[in-house]
């Protein structure tokens, strides 16, 4: 059972990592498009 608890809660870091990771990427992306039309 402990095993289980140990792989969700490694799951769930990795997703929450994952998440922000990819947010913060999208944000890049977009700032780049914004200020890039202004050349």
């Amino acid at each position: 059972m402990k095993k289980v608890l140990i792989l969700l809660a490694v799951a769930g870091a990795g997703y929450l990592v994952w998440k922000r990771y990819s947010d913060e990427t999208d944000s890049r992306d977009l700032w780049a498009e914004v200020t890039d039309t202004f050349e």
